[in-house]
């Protein structure tokens, strides 16, 4: 099941795995980044991942540096990095200090954004399908639906979580891809590992590791019993 999931993994998690400085958007970012709705933002990252990864991918297969700095262009504005590196850490986020969640995010998300990049080389354009909204938009959980078609003709159900920000924009925290919760399942993860070995050296694992590091976690977690 997780081999026909690495597409829509790798889309899911281009946008809550992102954390690093702010790049120019084009036209199609900036409008996205404005829309009113969650609907009208997951809408336009479809749309600037159809228009500058997948019009691209010949250019892009040789440079992943240009590759991170389009994913981080195209999800970072409509993440709520703080507020996902908080529910990762779990508990241990009232234990630790403002600096070790400040490391914490940004190796973590680094990493992810890394390890899953190139899974965005296998998108084509109208992969994924957003789904038509009919429930009512809450300020702390709403949720977009989408489906993501892959290569092999399975369609893999991918939900973006939503909440407004303090400043009154829209932005996704999780990704619930066929019912698994990102954050849930790396949470227990993280949970796991800092239990084993504490915060400080799971961060360091992180900055000094990278990918490496999840993917430690990962067999970890699938070693306990783990999804």
């Amino acid at each position: 099941m997780l081999r026909h999931l690495a597409l829509a993994t790798a889309i899911a998690l281009g946008s809550v795995v992102i954390v690093a400085p702010a790049f120019a958007q084009d036209a199609s970012s900036a409008q996205s980044s404005n829309a009113s709705t969650p609907q009208q933002v997951v809408a336009g990252i479809t749309h600037d991942l159809d228009t500058q990864i997948a019009d691209h991918k010949a250019e892009l297969q040789n440079n992943k540096p240009k590759l991170v700095a389009l994913i981080n262009q195209i999800f970072l504005p409509h993440f709520d990095t703080d507020w996902a590196s908080i529910l990762v850490l779990g508990m241990h986020a009232r234990e630790a200090t403002p600096e070790q969640r400040s490391r914490f995010a940004k190796a973590f998300y680094t990493s992810l954004t890394n390890r899953y990049a190139d899974g965005l080389l296998s998108y084509t354009k109208g992969t994924v399908k957003v789904l038509p909204f009919n429930g009512q938009l809450n300020d702390k959980y709403t949720v977009v639906g989408t489906q993501v078609n892959t290569s092999d003709n399975k369609t893999i159900s991918v939900n973006y979580v939503f909440h407004k920000t303090a400043d009154g924009q829209w932005k996704a925290y999780d990704v619930i891809i066929e019912g698994i919760s990102y954050i849930t399942n790396y949470r227990n993860q993280v949970d796991a590992q800092i239990k084993k070995e504490g915060l400080d050296k799971l961060i360091q694992d992180l900055e000094t590791q990278g990918d490496q590091a999840l993917q430690a976690m990962d067999q970890n977690g699938k070693a306990n019993g783990g999804n």
